[in-house]
């Protein structure tokens, strides 16, 4: 087993146990990493719809015909919703030779649905291998030469690929009864590499998850990469009450009151977890070259809460702003919607806050949208636009978001109230 802790986008610890060829491995050993080749794989997908070049709203036959499966989504495959089935047809994939499943029918099979889409999550492997056939058809290339120069390459992780270089570890199974081994084979995945195919190190997967921290405008954006961590899928009962999510290739689960995402991963052989906590800046990288046995998504989340707890993050040292439009200005300070209190801020990055100044309420971040509105980043207000409603003299009336009516006194008399403002104004007990 191997492990990296990850602190301010770097690489700060690196332990391992036991030796690979002899010596302790290190930072640059390879493992098989599984499942967490999955988020590589959204990555590209999030470029492709960053350019322009599809809409996650797409169905699949629109850039991808003939698959079988052409109305699911290309968001509903990235969350593991399209209700396709959770592997390939017989023979077990993992511990087949590629070969075996040249074309994409060979992978989805007769009947690849398992569920209506998008109706609920269900873990789908044949779903993100479509994911690296849509990838090869709106890019021309193969899927691993695509990921290397558009994702590799950049972020200098030179140390993972589709094929082990020396040094890299071997896989093996434990005898659950007996102090024993026996030596895991190490299929070439083929078709199915874009679900799980790649080697990788904790040097690499450390700074990877640096990246999928803060972003990387050469690519992806800290846009793309908020939205990519954001749960996507229908959650199941049992889902809701272990604290999983899934997002868009990247998972979210809840431990020890803290939000840890990322992708875990497996192959026969090698076991991989990749987990963030993104509010605490730590992130932690787990490998073992074993098919069971460690429970690697519990030691990774064990170590960012051992950091985040013992050196809490020390926030970042307070800076104005560049600059400031005055027309925004004036939005700042107190707001009512009704007689519930808000208080609206501008920050140095750029964004807006409205949120409730006692008890509990609804709030959100706003970015500007270049033409005097805001859009809501999250909560109930994710996508609903803020705006400052003017009078003919100019000066602001009120706040309209997504209709709701927001004034600088509870009920303001005189501004557009829906339903109107009682003439007789606010009264006390003796007026009844």
């Amino acid at each position: 087993m191997v492990a990296a802790v990850v602190r301010d986008g770097r690489a700060v610890w690196h332990g391992s146990r036991t030796s690979v060829d002899g010596h302790g491995p290190d930072e640059d050993v390879q493992y098989r990493i599984g499942s967490i080749t999955k988020t590589f794989t959204a990555v590209l997908v999030l470029r492709l719809r960053d350019e322009g070049l599809l809409d996650l709203g797409d169905p699949v036959e629109r850039h991808l015909p003939g698959t079988g499966v052409g109305e699911v989504t290309v968001a509903e495959l990235l969350a593991h919703s399209g209700g396709l089935a959770a592997e390939t047809p017989a023979p077990w994939w993992e511990r087949t030779s590629g070969d075996v499943r040249p074309e994409l029918s060979d992978v989805l099979g007769e009947q690849p649905f398992r569920h209506p889409r998008g109706r609920r999550f269900h873990y789908s492997n044949p779903g993100y291998t479509v994911l690296g056939a849509l990838v090869e058809k709106l890019r021309g290339a193969a899927w691993e030469d695509v990921l290397r120069a558009e994702v590799l390459d950049p972020l200098e992780l030179v140390r993972t690929g589709g094929r082990p270089r020396a040094p890299h570890a071997g896989g093996w199974a434990v005898h659950p009864w007996a102090d024993v081994m026996l030596p895991e084979p190490a299929e070439d995945l083929g078709r199915m590499a874009a679900a799980g195919q790649l080697w990788s190190t904790t040097g690499d997967l450390a700074r990877f998850a640096g990246f999928l921290m803060r972003g990387d405008d050469r690519v992806l954006s800290a846009a793309s990469l908020r939205e990519m961590r954001t749960p996507a899928a229908p959650q199941e009962a049992a889902d809701v009450s272990n604290g999983y999510a899934y997002c868009l290739g990247l998972e979210i689960r809840h431990q020890d009151g803290r939000a840890l995402v990322g992708h875990s991963g497996s192959l026969p052989g090698f076991l991989a977890c990749l987990t963030m906590g993104v509010e605490d800046d730590v992130a932690a990288v787990v490998l073992a070259n074993c098919t069971s046995g460690p429970l690697v998504t519990s030691v990774a989340a064990d170590l960012v809460r051992i950091v985040a707890e013992a050196e809490p993050r020390i926030p970042e040292p307070w800076r104005p702003a560049h600059e400031i439009d005055a027309n925004d200005l004036e939005l700042a300070g107190q707001w009512y919607w009704g007689t519930h209190a808000f208080a609206l801020r501008l920050t140095a990055d750029g964004l807006a806050s409205l949120e409730p100044l006692s008890g509990k309420g609804r709030g959100s971040r706003f970015r500007a949208s270049g033409d005097g509105t805001w859009t809501g980043l999250e909560g109930y207000y994710a996508g609903e636009l803020l705006r400052a409603v003017r009078r003919p003299d100019g000066t602001v009336d009120h706040l309209d978001l997504g209709s709701f009516v927001f004034t600088r006194q509870p009920y303001e008399e005189g501004a557009s109230v829906p339903g109107g403002v009682d003439a007789g104004g606010w009264r006390g007990a003796g007026a009844f």
